[in-house]
């Protein structure tokens, strides 16, 4: 193992353990049906309930949605129809759980392909099972490698896990696509908090500063500051005496109103503030209030995506409007990585030799080269032999109409695949 592979093996955080695990097992229609070939079980984790519930929150929608489209069959390259079972469970957002779930799905259940869905949580100890017990398994919505290098896939790649996802490097870098889009002393305080993401995102070789630097900023590090702190007066008057017109990093929802709501009582304005994590969700700009407009962070996935569903025909904006038609909830970036696992999912059991076989599923999934809602999937041309990297945008939280805010496309520096929505512009403070 590398020097470079060690330092991505942080120790993981622990979550408290959920009520009860919610075990859906969703079947075909009842409808009258030609003579089946079999059916294809799939098992599908996802974080529905615990601290990282809003990762999942657009996952068991979508299942709905999926069986809808499909009339609970699938024909696969063999000719040959086959009913198709989802086993739908919660992770619980603990990663024991998630290990223990797989576990079962995969040796009781007997499921031909596992979707463990979201989150390192749910998908490292998913996936590990998966190579372990050999079932296929297919995961999405976490940084490669976050998923990769932890599991000591750096040195010896996987045989039954595929991943597809950004990478840590290209949202760094739009980080930085965003900041060159303004006009600033190029001058950076870094927010960082101690925890494993923090010391991820903050390390000085790899995470945010590295590229920073090398863009011809100037940054300044006062330190981690304790998750759920309620005083940043200390690395605001830091962020200050360096006359820093831009802040970045990763924070989480409550830790970053606390600053900015610090940042204004101490009449600290900067020009940016492009964070991860906490501007991730709606609700997360919402609690800002009218501090919200103009902040910033990556982009996983929007309306504004040009591309079909291979499922349904559908442009991201048509997913967007049903979900908010039917949920009465504002679209979140997670729906388009919801729906594309699906996609991929379907295309390779159609593909696959044999769908009741894992091996066959297996050489069907590494095969994948298709468009999806979301953007190409391709397993051969990926940074890592079981990577497939998606686009990521840089993107900017404005007032909207609909709704409170709406999160537009502003950067398309490390993905040039569609023109940006609009331009970046300061927050309303700095002008």
């Amino acid at each position: 193992m590398t020097k470079d592979t060690k330092r991505w093996t942080t120790s993981r955080r622990r979550v408290l353990q959920g009520m009860g695990a919610s075990a859906v097992a969703l079947s075909a229609p009842n409808i009258v049906r030609a003579q089946s070939a079999g059916t294809i079980k799939i098992g599908f984790l996802t974080p529905t309930t615990g601290p990282l519930a809003l990762f999942g929150e657009t996952d068991g929608y979508t299942v709905e949605k999926v069986r809808e489209a499909l009339g609970g069959k699938i024909q696969a390259a063999d000719g040959q129809t086959y009913d198709l079972e989802i086993l739908m469970r919660d992770s619980q957002s603990d990663p024991n759980r998630s290990a223990e779930v797989a576990a079962e799905l995969i040796l009781n259940e007997e499921v031909h392909m596992l979707l463990p869905a979201s989150t390192t949580d749910t998908i490292n100890p998913a996936a590990d099972q998966a190579e372990l017990f050999e079932c296929p398994c297919l995961s999405t919505a976490a940084p490669w490698q976050a998923v990769v290098f932890p599991r000591g896939g750096a040195d010896n790649p996987f045989n039954w896990t595929y991943h597809f996802f950004w990478g840590l490097d290209e949202a760094l870098n739009t980080f930085v696509g965003l900041w060159n889009s303004l006009e600033t002393n190029r001058k950076v305080g870094m927010l960082f908090p101690q925890n494993a993401d923090g010391e991820t995102w903050g390390n000085m070789d790899y995470g945010l500063p590295s590229p920073t630097q090398e863009a011809g900023f100037e940054i300044d590090m006062p330190g981690f500051f304790q998750p759920r702190t309620n005083d940043f007066s200390s690395m605001i008057s830091s962020f200050k005496a360096f006359d820093a017109d831009i802040v970045g990093g990763i924070t989480y929802v409550d830790d970053l109103t606390n600053f900015v709501n610090q940042c204004a009582q101490q009449r600290y304005n900067p020009k940016a503030i492009t964070v991860a994590a906490a501007l991730l969700f709606p609700s997360g700009i919402e609690s800002l209030g009218e501090l919200g407009d103009g902040m910033s962070s990556e982009v996983w996935w929007t309306p504004a995506f040009p591309f079909k569903s291979s499922l349904t025909g559908q442009l991201s904006r048509d997913v967007a409007d049903v979900w908010e038609s039917e949920t009465g909830r504002q679209w979140t970036q997670p729906l388009g990585y919801s729906h594309a696992i699906w996609e991929i999912t379907v295309d390779a059991l159609r593909r696959s030799a044999n769908p009741l076989d894992r091996a066959a599923n297996r050489d069907a999934l590494k095969a994948t080269n298709m468009q999806t809602l979301i953007g190409p999937i391709d397993f051969a041309s990926g940074p890592h032999p079981n990577v497939s990297t998606t686009p990521i945008f840089g993107g900017q939280w404005v007032k909207g109409e609909k709704w409170p805010y709406e999160l537009k496309i502003v950067d398309n520096t490390v993905n040039p695949l569609f023109e940006p929505e609009q331009a970046m512009k300061p927050l309303a403070w700095a002008k």
